[in-house]
């Protein structure tokens, strides 16, 4: 659960980041469909020429990647203002024992928002702390 990010300043130096004590924050859109899920909301270019004049002429400018009510629960709390370990705490209280093991599979999900780009992390400068 710990992170390893090396130091600019110092080759053979690094730190450690928790990931409990990081708050995500949202990073694309999204939308609540009918059930009370949560649909992310991908644009379908990055490239921004192509999203200027192509975007606006598609039926739907969005790949939308739907949610279930674990993933809706932990995303609907990247609100930047809860740690991961307060999103843990509240998955358990709200799933029990249906989210085990529980900080495994939600450190492979925020990492899996953080690498498409769905989520950043509000404090991740902020909580090095030095070996």
């Amino acid at each position: 659960m710990k992170k390893r990010i090396k130091n600019k300043n110092k080759e053979k130096e690094t730190t450690q980041i928790n990931l409990l004590d990081l708050v995500p924050v949202r990073n694309i859109e999204w939308e609540k469909r009918k059930n009370g899920l949560v649909s992310l909301l991908k644009p379908k270019f990055k490239n921004p020429i192509l999203a200027k004049y192509v975007l606006p002429r598609l039926k739907n400018p969005y790949y939308r990647i739907k949610l279930d009510e674990i993933g809706t629960c932990v995303w609907t709390h990247c609100d930047g203002g809860k740690t991961v370990r307060e999103i843990a705490d509240i998955l358990y209280q709200n799933f029990g024992k249906k989210v085990e093991p529980l900080h495994d599979r939600l450190s492979l999900f925020l990492q899996r928002l953080e690498k498409n780009g769905f989520i950043k992390y509000k404090n991740l400068n902020q909580t090095k702390d030095p070996d």
